[in-house]
């Protein structure tokens, strides 16, 4: 496949869901396009019930869509499906084992299924990719969470796909799991994976996606390479201390908001288009406050998105 065809080119996809007798329709994606480019990290982010996991199923062969196109490595996913599946690996949300098998076993079962030559398997090699292979013989249901969410990325790998979708690959696990799995996430990528995420947690997209779609409501609302997105937050927050007591919020022209955070500790939001921290400080001391210290904060994933879905 030529390195300029789109890992996954998602094209106008609708779907409905038939509502109950009497009630209307219920639409889960109003015409979402995108292309997902080979060799990154992708983030797919949205509130809940934006849309992200139904396209997801799409792609996985498990949701059927109501109209439009997609194809993954350059399979549609009508027309040639089952090279379509073959050249993706999903890690579902849901950690879903049979409790009596080991990992080794559950590798073997799942490389069968994919139709995978005895041969050609690589289950020991996986087990050492995703750290575990001391637990090669243990059942599963003796293996803690994070061990299982492991598991499930080298069930999604024993078929070796070029794309490997994590459906929310960190909700609810503490923040050293967090690490380790945004570590692992890393190395396949290094690899040669290419790696598309769905996640709650923005500070996750920020520090591993290159690139960053948002759905919002069934429909694309943002699709841009990561640093120019946290570029699209305009607002910017200066924390001023001031010499005496304040007599309240210090509000002026270009101001969005002005909060006292304690007696003496004035946070002002501004607009950086519209002004400079130079100009909010002069603004402060036109008040009659001498500035004792200063800090600022630019803006971070987390306002863009919370700006942009609130919009929408």
């Amino acid at each position: 496949m030529s390195h300029d065809t789109p890992a996954i080119a998602i094209r106008d996809i609708v779907k409905r869901y038939k509502g109950d007798k009497g009630q209307e329709d219920k639409l889960a994606l109003k015409g979402v396009s995108f292309d997902v480019p080979q060799g990154g990290i992708f983030g797919l982010l949205g509130p809940n019930g934006a849309g992200k996991s139904t396209l997801i199923n799409i792609l996985a062969g498990l949701v059927n869509k109501t109209s439009g196109s997609a194809s993954i490595w350059g399979f549609d996913i009508d027309d040639e499906r089952r090279n379509a599946k073959a050249s993706i690996g999903i890690v579902p949300q849901e950690i879903v084992f049979d409790p009596f098998f080991t990992p080794f076993e559950a590798l073997e079962l799942q490389a069968g299924l994919f139709g995978v030559p005895e041969k050609l398997r690589r289950s020991e090699e996986l087990l050492r990719a995703v750290h575990l292979a001391d637990k090669r013989d243990a059942y599963t249901r003796q293996l803690s969470g994070g061990m299982k969410r492991r598991l499930l990325i080298a069930k999604a790998m024993v078929h070796s796909p070029p794309i490997l979708v994590l459906d929310e690959p960190t909700a609810g696990v503490d923040v050293d799991l967090r690490r380790q799995l945004w570590e692992l996430v890393t190395e396949l990528n290094r690899d040669g994976v290419t790696v598309v995420l769905t996640t709650h947690y923005l500070e996750e997209a920020e520090e591993l996606c290159d690139r960053i779609a948002i759905i919002n409501h069934g429909e694309l609302i943002a699709n841009k390479p990561t640093r120019e997105m946290i570029g699209m937050a305009r607002e910017k927050i200066v924390r001023v201390s001031v010499d005496k007591d304040l007599a309240g919020p210090v509000m002026e022209e270009g101001f969005t908001r002005a909060d006292v955070i304690d007696a003496r500790t004035l946070e002002v939001t501004y607009n950086r288009d519209e002004m400079t921290a130079g100009q909010v400080l002069a603004k402060v001391q036109g008040h009659g406050y001498a500035i004792e210290d200063v800090t600022t904060r630019e803006a971070d994933l987390e306002d863009v998105f919370v700006e942009l879905t609130k919009a929408g």
